[in-house]
């Protein structure tokens, strides 16, 4: 059974976010009938991207070993007021990010991207998809 990861306690400098959108499909028929069939009423395939800029050596090696744990065993990561919603103005927003974790699970969509920026800093980039799981 997948378990919870927090994030590392790492504020990101930038953040990307996209709701998802409800597994549907559409139908049209030859005679140009449509029909469009929604399968629930959760939103699925939600993405967060987060950039961490200048960071240290110690942060980054929290990040990759992060990653590391949560996909070495298909485990998902939950966000917190001090990590990845971090930083973000409204208490709504942060608490809006925080309830979607709890509906669905936050995975790693691919592996951070590190890029050195000076001795000892680094700039991450991690990107995450937000999957429904069965119970």
């Amino acid at each position: 059974m997948a378990t919870e990861r927090p994030f590392p306690t790492v504020k990101p400098s930038s953040r990307s976010y996209t709701p998802g959108t409800y597994p549907s499909t559409d139908f049209e028929s030859l005679d140009g009938t449509k029909t469009h069939i929604r399968y629930g009423n959760k939103r699925v395939n939600a993405t967060l991207q987060l950039g961490f800029s200048n960071i240290t050596d110690a942060e980054t090696y929290e990040i990759l070993e992060n990653y590391r744990e949560v996909n070495s065993v298909y485990d998902y990561v939950t966000f917190s007021s001090s990590n990845g919603t971090a930083g973000v103005g409204s208490t709504n927003l942060s608490n809006y990010f925080q309830e979607v974790g709890s509906t669905l699970k936050w995975r790693y969509s691919k592996a951070p991207i590190v890029t050195s920026s000076f001795k000892g800093l680094s700039n991450v980039s991690c990107s995450f998809v937000a999957c429904l799981d069965s119970p």
